[in-house]
Order: structure tokens, then C-alpha cells, then sequence
């Protein structure tokens, strides 16, 4: 396992990422001062966005449903707990976007190669009315395996 986002594994047979960028905010608040540069204040922290980029290859890798899954996650609105392999915890997150592009496609349109771009945005950890339901999450994974 690479990574886990809620009940959604990122290993090698599913979606694999190659690169994850992190970037990281504070909040400095300017008061503007006659004469002088603008006074700051510490306000708390501010944007905490993590970037998935990866290739599937769905010979060998995951492929659509894996996307489709995370798509299906993200139009839900909840937050989800991101574990790195290691035992990293990285907080409550949201999906903000997905990108994805198809290419070396097949005679009936199937991409032999997907690659994709993950966006997520952290939450504050005491938003529990956003995190997401392990209900719904159980229902994709069974649906998942019974497709």
C-alpha cells in the first residue's frame, strides 16, 4: 500500500501515483503603516493541498473504475483521512479536482494509458460533520467487486 484516502488504497494493482507535491500556507495578515512596511499578524494556518500524479496502465495497473471511484468520492463532499504507507497521517482531506487523459486507445476506444492528477484539500480535523460515511464506502467497495 502507497497511500490510503478513506477506504480507497493506492497500491501498485490500483491507482499508483509517481509523484505527490504537497504545499503548505500561512496566513500573515499586512496592516498597511505610513512610512513603513505593512505590520504583520499570524493568523493560523491557511491552504494545505497535496497533489497525486500518476500513469495507469490498465493491463497491468488500475484503470477507469479506480477513477471513477475516487470521481464517485468526491461528489459525495466528504472528508477522508489520508494514511501514507509508512503511517504518515496527513489529516481530513477533499478531493477538488480530478484530471484525468486517455491516451493509445484501443480499436473500441479503451485507453491503454490513463494518466491522472489528484487534487486534495485539507480540513480542519474537528469538521467531523464532514467526514465521510464508511456505509457508503463499504457499498462501493462490495459493488466494485461484484462488477
Amino acid at each position: 500500500m502507497m497511500m490510503a484516502y478513506g477506504m480507497f488504497v493506492f497500491a501498485l494493482n490500483s491507482a499508483p501515483y509517481q509523484e505527490l507535491q504537497r504545499q503548505s500556507a500561512w496566513r500573515h495578515e499586512g496592516q498597511g503603516r505610513i512610512g513603513k512596511r505593512p505590520a504583520r499578524q499570524f493568523l493560523g494556518p491557511g491552504d494545505d493541498t497535496i497533489t497525486l500524479t500518476g500513469t495507469l496502465l490498465p493491463h497491468f495497473t488500475g484503470g477507469q473504475q479506480n477513477l471513477d471511484q475516487l470521481r464517485q468520492m468526491a461528489a459525495e463532499g466528504a472528508a477522508w483521512p489520508l494514511i501514507e504507507g509508512n503511517g504518515t497521517f496527513y489529516g481530513l482531506y477533499v478531493i477538488e479536482s480530478l484530471n484525468e487523459n486517455k491516451s493509445h486507445q484501443m480499436r473500441d476506444g479503451s485507453a491503454q494509458r490513463i494518466g491522472f492528477s489528484l487534487t486534495l484539500q485539507r480540513v480542519d480535523d474537528d469538521r467531523a460533520d464532514l467526514l465521510g460515511s464508511l456505509t457508503g464506502a463499504l457499498a462501493r467497495a462490495a459493488t466494485g467487486l461484484l462488477a
